[in-house]
């Protein structure tokens, strides 16, 4: 099930006069109603994940005003949805994870661009970049630039970005382009205020219907019709857009307060950094605490296209200009030095990665350092940069006296999987396996079965996209001496791996095996709904399994194996890999995501409680008298909660297992020992809220049989 907002999205009904508090995310839903869009849908994925469940838990809001919502299959359907937009001016916005899911709607995208739209079309990214990420490394601009497409960076709060909703609407309809409105990480979970508007009902809706369809050969993309889109882009649609920029100020410049200082430099900066880069200032003493800086601060919250004559008038008359921009390619760079030099403003300096690290995220430490460079490097009149040094050393000796303290540098804390994750299980075999087999390739794929290939498992040699795992495995499988295997999700299989992998797999009589985790949702990105999910809500189909979709493509060899019996798994593995069969083997790793099946009891069991009706917990534990310290299902498992601790024993020098309050009672602990014949260390134990007189009669009737057997202490005196 998706993450609740049931309490949140009562404040997208707020109309004129009220203010919103609240998270980035909700407030550009909320901005979403405000601009009339008639449809939106999407494909989850962080940052921007919990927007589809913000709009699946607004459906009634939504549908009052008549907006139609569509959880998306992928990227590339909620891309291709947009198309409503190319014939009708009706107003669509859908969202995914960008880079990736960028590349995965890219089809779909570049035909939209080269039609062009007549009502506003906006798709909200979640710019995944930096080292909060998940991601490969790279960014949405070049994409923007290929297609001619506009790209929105708005400033990091809740007004501005608001604000760029309602204007990227209104940009795109002004120069018939779909719109790109970029959001980070830190952006979406911005908290802000900004004052609301009454919510407006989209004149073309599921409440106010088409009646006719339009159809005009000129927008579809076949020659000669692409020759002269490709004409309308580049002639017409680019500068209006730039004309629509310039007009409504969608940039802003921010004016220095120290007149002498502002004639010399000046920043540049992208709209999602404008935050980092007056703090800097201010931390150097060259801004208040208000973000009112003595030196000019343009910020491009249009980061394509850009304003040639903005950018001149900027930096004319200027010794030197810094531009903050995330990431490589400089484009930003690159191109406000050609757009200097065409206007032949020769005297300005350009800085950039000169200063500041050619690539990576600009974290406020970085654009401090970046800025204090500048500043010394530009030496304007009437600032003392020796000061400014000494400023940035003071702010940076505490990261250096703290790492004098530790001694050494801090430990990676890679990811991992969570605490009873049914996945672990599945790896835990596979580790099991090797022992007597040997390491075998196995392709990996896009989830959170990815944390296998960190330690303790190991586990998994390549990865090149979500649903993609058993497609990269197609070519190794037939180099290899022995069978391999690829693992991928269920939210992989329903986005890309049915037809990109089974399909092609059976359809080219591959022989090798694919296990699928069946975990029920989309668990990496905060345990949205698929297809296959065992809980579906009213809006959404109740009746597609993955077993039924193997089946109608032809699959023949095809086990369900539940994640927690992991001899079973280890057993079912070998049979696959020792088959007669020849073509696709699956096995179906079946077990709910362990947090999600949390979330879903608790509640049920507190009411439980309430009423007085008996509830039992499981939990497992480690018999210290047992445990020999040797750590092998801790190797094997890798949950979280399975901890060490020192011994009670005095004679035992190693530390014992310990599985701590984490704990949920999944089980896996005690099945790898068992599987791999360790120590039977591990105990069960069963929590019993609210007991009956069977239990109190049972307890006391243990309690006093192992009062018999417990040996009698005897003193002497």
């Amino acid at each position: 099930m998706e993450r609740s907002f049931e309490a949140e999205v009562e404040l997208l009904k707020l109309g004129a006069g009220s203010t919103f508090h609240g998270e980035g995310i909700l407030a550009v839903t909320k901005a979403l109603l405000q601009s009339g869009v008639s449809y939106v849908g999407g494909y989850q994925g962080a940052p921007v994940s919990h927007m589809m469940d913000v709009l699946n838990d607004a459906r009634e809001i939504m549908g009052e005003l008549g907006v139609h919502i569509e959880t998306n299959a992928s990227e590339a359907g909620a891309a291709a949805m947009l198309g409503a937009s190319i014939n009708y001016p009706v107003r669509g916005a859908v969202t995914w994870k960008s880079t990736v899911g960028t590349n995965v709607a890219s089809d779909a995208l570049s035909n939209l661009a080269s039609a062009g739209v007549k009502g506003g079309a906006l798709i909200v990214i979640g710019e995944d970049y930096g080292e909060g990420a998940s991601i490969i490394q790279e960014r949405s601009h070049a994409f923007a630039m290929k297609s001619q497409m506009w790209l929105l960076d708005p400033r990091p709060n809740l007004p501005s970005i608001v604000h760029m909703v309602e204007k990227g609407f209104e940009l795109s309809e002004a120069s018939n382009t779909p719109v790109f409105l970029e959001l980070r990480i830190r952006a979406c979970h911005v908290h802000g205020s900004f004052e609301a508007k009454d919510n407006r009902a989209p004149p073309i809706s599921r409440r106010h219907v088409l009646e006719n369809p339009d159809f005009d050969y000129g927008r579809i993309c076949l020659p000669p019709a692409t020759y002269a889109q490709e004409k309308h882009k580049i002639e017409v649609r680019w500068p209006a857009a730039v004309k629509f920029i310039r007009e409504h100020r969608l940039n802003e410049c921010f004016a220095g307060t120290d007149a002498g200082l502002s004639e010399e430099i000046g920043i540049i900066c992208q709209g999602g950094l404008y935050n980092a880069a007056v703090r800097a200032l201010q931390q150097l003493g060259l801004s208040d605490a208000f973000g009112t800086a003595k030196l000019p601060v343009y910020c491009l919250n249009v980061t394509y296209p850009l304003v040639p004559e903005e950018v001149v008038q900027f930096c004319a008359g200027k010794r030197a200009v810094l531009i903050i921009e995330e990431g490589q390619p400089a484009y930003l760079e690159d191109a406000v030095q050609a757009m200097l030099r065409r206007a032949e403003v020769n005297d300005t300096k350009v800085h950039g990665k000169d200063v500041l690290p050619l690539a990576g995220e600009y974290t406020n430490a970085v654009v401090l350092n970046g800025v204090a460079r500048f500043i010394e490097t530009a030496a304007p009149h009437g600032v003392d940069t020796h000061t400014i040094h000494r400023v940035y050393e003071r702010l940076t000796a505490a990261e250096q006296k703290a790492a004098e303290l530790l001694g050494t540098a801090i430990p990676a804390r890679p990811p991992g999987f969570c605490v009873g994750c049914p996945e672990r299980p599945v790896f835990s075999a596979m580790k099991l396996i090797e022992r007597e087999t040997g390491a075998f390739h196995i392709s990996a794929d896009i989830g959170c079965h990815t944390f296998s290939t960190l330690p303790p498992f190991n586990i998994g040699n390549t990865v090149l996209g979500y649903g993609l795992g058993l497609a990269s495995n197609t070519a190794v499988d037939s180099l290899f001496g022995r069978r391999t295997v690829t693992v991928m999700g269920d939210g992989g299989f329903w986005h890309n791996g049915l037809t990109s992998g089974v399909a092609n797999a059976v359809f080219n009589k591959n022989d090798g095996i694919l296990l699928i985790m069946k975990n029920g949702y989309t668990s990496a990105t905060g345990t949205q709904n698929i297809p296959s999910s065992p809980h579906q809500t009213e809006y959404k189909s109740q009746d597609m399994g993955i077993e039924k979709a193997l089946t109608g493509l032809g699959v023949k060899w095809m086990k369900t194996v539940h994640n927690f019996r992991v001899s079973e798994m280890a057993k079912t593995l070998k049979r696959a890999m020792a088959s007669p069969y020849q073509g696709l083997k699956v096995i179906i790793a079946e077990g709910e995501c362990q947090l999600e099946r949390q979330r879903r009891i608790r509640p049920q069991n507190a009411e439980r409680l309430k009423r007085g009706e008996r509830v039992v917990r499981e939990r497992f534990g480690v018999d210290e008298d047992t445990c020999t310290g040797d750590h092998s299902c801790i190797r094997l498992s890798g949950c979280p909660s399975l901890t060490v601790k020192p011994s009670g024993d005095p004679l035992k020098v190693d530390p014992v297992a310990h599985v701590d309050n984490g704990c949920v009672g999944c089980g896996l602990c005690g099945e790898v020992a068992h599987a791999a014949i360790l120590c039977p260390s591990f105990y069960r134990a069963q929590v019993v809220q609210n007991p009956g007189a069977w239990d109190r009669l049972l307890h006391g009737l243990r309690q006093t049989l192992i009062g018999w057997l417990q040996p009698q202490e005897r003193t002497t005196v």
